[in-house]
């Protein structure tokens, strides 16, 4: 065995989440080491649809533009039973969201953030897999074995498993995974069809047999001329002849996700496309196929200690909605700003603890919801159409219950319409500068940024104490907050020393539900920690002091 190798964290697993572990460790200038027991990237479309808000973190990290160009826009869902058009779902969210739906195959996604980890100096180690770890008050001392066998040991802060839904790490803490699977197998392709459906629409069509029972296709759009992601249930006769050659799952565990083996071939696909399709369609040009299993377990906390676990190896469930990935890279994203400012030493103790108390109650109404959906069917939702929609773009998701966000504040969400601390700080536009005139978003303000304080007030209210709030916050985090001004668009700066932008369109002011000097704190993950009105210096200390280590 090699010597010790030490750096601050170690994550196992370079799929999506993992990815979006390092890259916003490396971003904040943390040492990190992500390593990943696979020889190379899987060729597989295996998580497909990526979100609006997944694409608002991606803006906040600077790697949107990248994601944006080799994605294709998911307009909305055709839906047709027994060859008829039952329903045409359009995907269009309010205007002031900045991003849509979109579509892009796993392996692209992974290569952006490859790409984009590189150039903040990280790169995967691929054929290198952990296999046991052990921790202290100190650390983790992990063992790793690389693809010719030499092992080496390495000792983190930190470890992060990202390593999917039969995960080392996840096992090695011995977290339980409650939950179920799904009796079906179902079958994946990557092909190009023929038929004259518009593009850019996700297709599901059903059959009613004469037992009763319902055949299922689901059609994604991929980048490419008439490219789909096509799955649908393995038929009868396919799934004997796999468990006679033994080719089918032996993973009783946790039989979730592509199993290996020879995947089904071109003509089964044609096959229940001829009897599935809504139109008469000819697959070809097929890049590779698989069969998977679909179980939905979540463990019973994400992490203990200095070990912690994100993505599939916290939650699986059913890919209804596109759901998975993109609460595995939030996940990553919620977990990374907290364990940066924990290796800084600038954390409050209990910092890196609030990834559990906020991400677990996410993963369990996800799991929940998606296995609902997928049993019973999204119709059966009793929530009115534009706040399901809200919530499958995972624009609703928020944390007022954190123990890091607050103090509470009624006095700015009198109607209760107005963002609270611990809600997503809603996008707005029409924002200006004393040099750059043309009007920005605030997420343009925001970009790149880590903690922010926007320091907010109305015409005819003033703006007296904004320095010295913004002198407060650097003096409480050590300069670890940015602080900005928002003033309405007839109002002077009064002599501000700190940044301030005019709101010309009054979009702020109506997106924030403002009636007076407000303090918002923005965190990294575009959640606002606390919303002051009007906003104080000790109620700014509070807030801070739940978040960062006392000075």
């Amino acid at each position: 065995m090699a010597g010790t190798d030490v750096v601050d964290v170690l994550i196992a697993g370079a799929g999506p989440v993992g990815l979006t572990a390092a890259v916003e460790l490396r971003r904040r200038g943390v040492d990190c080491r992500i390593v990943d027991r696979l020889p190379e990237r899987m060729p597989y479309a295996k998580a497909v649809g990526v979100q609006p808000r997944t694409l608002e973190l991606w803006d906040r990290s600077g790697l949107v533009r990248a994601a944006v160009d080799a994605a294709v826009p998911m307009r909305g869902q055709l839906v047709f039973v027994d060859g008829a058009e039952q329903q045409r779902i359009e995907l269009a969210l309010p205007p002031e969201v900045p991003y849509g739906f979109a579509a892009l195959p796993q392996y692209e996604t992974e290569r952006i953030l490859e790409e984009f980890l590189a150039r903040h100096g990280g790169r995967i180690e691929r054929g290198t897999e952990l296999v046991s770890f052990v921790q202290d008050a100190d650390g983790v001392t992990s063992r790793l074995v690389g693809a010719d066998g030499r092992e080496q040991e390495v000792r983190s802060r930190f470890l992060v498993g990202c390593d999917g839904a039969h995960s080392t790490v996840r096992k090695g803490l011995g977290l339980s995974f409650e939950g179920g699977a799904f009796p079906e197998e179902y079958m994946l392709a990557d092909v190009e069809v023929d038929w004259d459906l518009p593009p850019g629409y996700g297709v599901r069509t059903t059959r009613r047999a004469a037992d009763g029972s319902t055949d299922l296709l689901v059609c994604i759009p991929l980048p490419g001329h008439k490219r789909y992601r096509v799955s649908m249930k393995v038929p009868p006769e396919l799934s004997a002849a796999r468990r006679a050659t033994g080719t089918g799952s032996g993973r009783a565990a946790v039989a979730h996700g592509l199993e290996g083996g020879d995947g089904p071939a071109l003509a089964d696909i044609q096959a229940v496309l001829d009897r599935l399709s809504p139109r008469p369609t000819t697959a070809s040009a097929m890049r590779w196929s698989s069969v998977f299993r679909i179980s939905h377990r979540l463990v019973d906390r994400y992490g203990d200690g200095r070990v912690l676990v994100a993505g599939d190896a916290a939650h699986i469930h059913p890919p209804t909605g596109a759901q998975g990935m993109n609460t595995g890279v939030q996940d990553a994203y919620n977990l990374a700003w907290k364990l940066a400012l924990a290796v800084d030493g600038s954390a409050h103790p209990d910092l890196v603890a609030s990834y559990d108390a906020e991400r677990r109650p996410v993963g369990e109404e996800v799991v929940g919801r998606t296995v609902r959906h997928a049993t019973e069917g999204l119709p059966a939702d009793p929530v009115d159409p534009e706040t399901v929609l809200l919530r499958e773009a995972q624009l609703l998701v928020g944390y007022r219950e954190s123990p890091i966000v607050g103090p509470a504040d009624g006095n700015g969400d009198r109607d209760g319409a107005a963002p609270r601390a611990g809600d997503r700080a809603p996008d707005c536009g029409g924002l200006t500068g004393p040099i750059a005139r043309y009007p920005q978003r605030l997420y343009d303000l925001l970009r790149d940024r880590d903690h922010i304080l926007l320091l907010a007030t109305t015409a005819d209210a003033p703006s007296d104490g904004f320095d010295e709030l913004t002198d407060t916050a650097r003096e409480l985090t050590g300069h670890q907050v940015t602080a900005l001004a928002i003033l309405p668009d007839d109002r002077p700066a009064d002599g501000l020393r700190l940044p301030a932008y005019r709101d010309g369109r009054g979009e702020f002011a109506r997106a924030y539900g403002l009636r007076g000097p407000t303090a918002f704190v923005v965190r990294p993950d575009g959640y606002l920690g606390a919303r002051l009105t009007p906003p104080t210096a000790g109620g700014l200390a509070e807030h801070l002091g739940r978040v960062f280590r006392p000075r």
